[in-house]
């Protein structure tokens, strides 16, 4: 009879597992499937420059590059009081229903989300609000949503897009991988139960090519099977991003796969646009029985946009391309149009900085009126609405062009 009760109950458990697994999109050997186990090919866009800031993307070439960098910019401009209203807003503003009505009607199936750790530290942090709206707008619009750790506790690459202190210390501190099993804990603790999550990029292009680093190739995977580990034990239905070391390129960083949930990710820019520079990744998938997805790519011209989605496809593998959104460019699904003063502030970002600089950046301080209106401007203009579509760009990735950014209730008419 004790024997029977345990059978029984382990049919349960599988039963209720089944169950939960059913309404989510998995992995079935080389492909990734929706709930009803159909395949899905991902054409997804990058919401870059949201909650993790790039300089390029606001023209400070040669200026300030990080989150952080670009945090004290902004303070240094505007105050204290002043800076915290615009960031607050600037979020609010930078990413609305109305972006995810008009990616869902160009066409994307999908959403790549870069996130920055020091917006998840709380259970009631702004990032669980911010993704929260996002989600609920995407289900709506039928987008999968994949949460990428872009900026991670410690760096896991020590350049600005992890907004690190210059070194990626994150392989070798055992409090700063603490750290980052607490903000993946939180963050799949949160969305284990929602199916408009496809799944969780643990981590951002770790380690960079430049030889002093080459080093810490063999602490990746083991660092992502402790990530798996953690997230686990609270959450076994979503889908797990890995990307390979030296910018999500170099696979032989891997050995067999180690989660049945799991997906291969790298990235690729500038490069020839054809199948020449995916092989390594196709025969990885075709060795280890898994599915392999292009995470980024893009900031080229749209010709070669369009011959290497093309030998994407052709190959059955989907793709996200970055990003969805920047200022002035035409590589991007939308362009930001510069506020009218831009170009002082764009002259006095690129100054030395530093405290030991400071009369002579006061001399170059644009008048505190021209710096308010400027902000307040580029609130606005971060506006979908306020947007230049791109339409080249969209037939490049072979959707729909003919497209333009309305309000809610209007796309809903």
């Amino acid at each position: 009879m004790l024997k029977f009760r345990v059978v029984w109950l382990a049919v349960l458990l599988l039963m209720w597992a089944s169950r939960g697994s059913a309404q989510f999109a998995h992995v079935e050997h080389k492909q990734i499937v929706d709930a009803a186990g159909k395949p899905v090919l991902l054409r997804a866009t990058n919401l870059g420059n949201w909650m993790v800031p790039e300089g390029y993307m606001w023209l400070f070439q040669g200026g300030p590059q990080s989150p952080s960098e670009i945090r004290a910019l902004v303070l240094e401009l505007l105050g204290p009081e002043a800076s915290a209203a615009f960031w607050q807003k600037y979020r609010e503003n930078y990413i609305t229903r109305d972006d995810i009505a008009l990616l869902h009607r160009a066409g994307f199936n999908a959403i790549r989300v870069p996130l920055h750790y020091s917006l998840f530290e709380s259970d009631d942090a702004e990032g669980f609000q911010l993704l929260d709206g996002l989600i609920g707008w995407s289900r709506a619009e039928n987008l999968y949503v994949i949460l990428d750790l872009h900026a991670a506790p410690g760096g896991q690459t020590g350049t600005n897009i992890d907004d690190s202190a210059g070194y990626p210390w994150l392989y070798q501190s055992p409090q700063e991988q603490e750290h980052l099993m607490a903000i993946w804990r939180r963050l799949a603790t949160h969305y284990r139960d929602e199916p408009a999550v496809l799944g969780y990029d643990l981590l951002n292009e770790p380690i960079p090519p430049f030889p002093k680093l080459a080093n810490l190739n063999s602490a990746l995977e083991p660092l992502y099977r402790k990530m798996a580990g953690e997230i686990r034990k609270v959450d076994a239905h979503h889908i797990l991003f890995l990307g390979g070391a030296q910018w999500d390129g170099n696979f032989s960083v891997f050995g067999k796969p180690f989660d049945a949930n799991g997906v291969y990710t790298f990235h690729k820019y500038w490069t020839a646009p054809d199948e020449s520079v995916m092989r390594q990744y196709i025969d990885f998938r075709e060795r280890y029985d898994v599915p392999i997805w292009l995470g980024e790519s893009g900031e080229n011209p749209d010709e070669w946009i369009a011959q290497f989605v093309k030998a994407l496809e052709k190959n059955n593998i989907g793709w996200a391309f970055w990003p969805y959104k920047k200022m002035g460019k035409p590589s991007a699904v939308v362009s930001i149009i510069p506020p009218d003063d831009w170009g002082k502030i764009v002259d006095f970002a690129k100054l030395p900085r530093g405290t030991g600089h400071a009369e002579e950046r006061l001399k170059a301080r644009p008048e505190q009126e021209t710096i308010a209106r400027a902000f307040a401007e580029l609130l606005e203009r971060v506006r979908v609405q306020e947007c230049r579509v791109n339409e080249g760009y969209l037939r490049a990735l072979g959707l729909k062009a003919d497209i333009v950014a309305v309000g809610a209730g209007e796309a809903a008419k």
